[in-house]
């Protein structure tokens, strides 16, 4: 996909970080955004940025829990209503729930499990068969992260949400491959950028509500420093339209990681665990 000028863009978690860049990229290339997020004030903010930056291109903001398939099919209703297409779909919306795997409770996970995974299964089931259906080129983005590709300590639940998220998008871009469809599909493997994910229990629901423990202060402690000193979300949104014209099936943010990676193969083809990788 190589043109975006008058096309349709739905980005989830469209209200904050590397949603909210994803979003006004897109509308600086001409695109009609779709704003998905659980924070009204949040998708107003991202809204009204677009308005000023690209006046000349619709966006509509939808308040939408990507953890209900009944609300993202919704949603996509809606937006097919509004537009008639969609071209590019990010399923970018994510939490970070953090720990020892042996001390998360059964909450954690179906918390981090509910964005990072089914937020991203639903998000295909609702718009992918549409686009098919269009028989035109278009790009789904599945926002996994380096976590997804690299094991690290003291993240259990998002570490374990990521890995299935990759594994859902190389399973989403065979299945379109091998059915011929002009779609295709990347997965973003973002390091470290300077997002409010740290504070993921904002959106957490009171059914999911756990005690915070020591393990999750330590790992806490951590990530908001280096999110504090990470890449610009903008800069990921940069990388994400290249990664889309260069059909890339893996978008990193960070040089580094394609020879961490490669370093990871090598040490499990020998049956080793693999070394921990440094994360910028």
């Amino acid at each position: 996909m190589q043109e975006f000028r008058g096309k349709t863009a739905v980005v989830t978690g469209a209200g904050s970080g590397i949603g909210r860049a994803l979003s006004l990229a897109f509308a600086a290339e001409g695109m009609h955004v779709a704003l998905l997020d659980l924070d009204d004030g949040d998708l107003a903010g991202t809204r009204a940025l677009i308005e000023e930056s690209s006046p000349d291109v619709e966006a509509e903001a939808w308040t939408c829990d990507v953890s209900r398939a009944t609300e993202v099919d919704a949603t996509a209703d809606a937006v097919f209503d509004r537009w008639g297409h969609v071209d590019v779909v990010c399923n970018n919306a994510g939490v970070f729930v953090g720990g020892v795997i042996w001390d998360r409770p059964v909450a954690d996970f179906e918390f981090s499990f509910g964005a990072n995974l089914w937020g991203i299964l639903h998000g295909i089931r609702a718009f992918v068969p549409r686009m098919i259906a269009q028989g035109t080129e278009g790009h789904v983005v599945n926002t996994a992260s380096v976590a997804g590709l690299f094991g690290a300590p003291f993240g259990g639940p998002y570490t374990i949400s990521k890995f299935a998220a990759f594994a859902a998008t190389e399973t989403l871009a065979n299945d379109l491959l091998a059915s011929g469809s002009l779609i295709r599909a990347s997965a973003l493997c973002p390091g470290m950028i300077t997002t409010n994910i740290i504070d993921s229990d904002r959106h957490r629901p009171d059914h999911l509500a756990t005690q915070f423990t020591e393990d999750q202060q330590f790992v806490t402690d951590l990530l908001t420093q280096s999110v504090a000193g990470g890449m610009d979300p903008a800069e990921v949104a940069g990388k994400v339209i290249a990664g889309i014209r260069a059909e890339e099936f893996v978008i990193f943010t960070h040089d580094l990681y394609p020879d961490q990676l490669a370093a990871r193969s090598e040490a499990l083809a020998a049956r080793r665990l693999p070394d921990l990788p440094d994360f910028p």
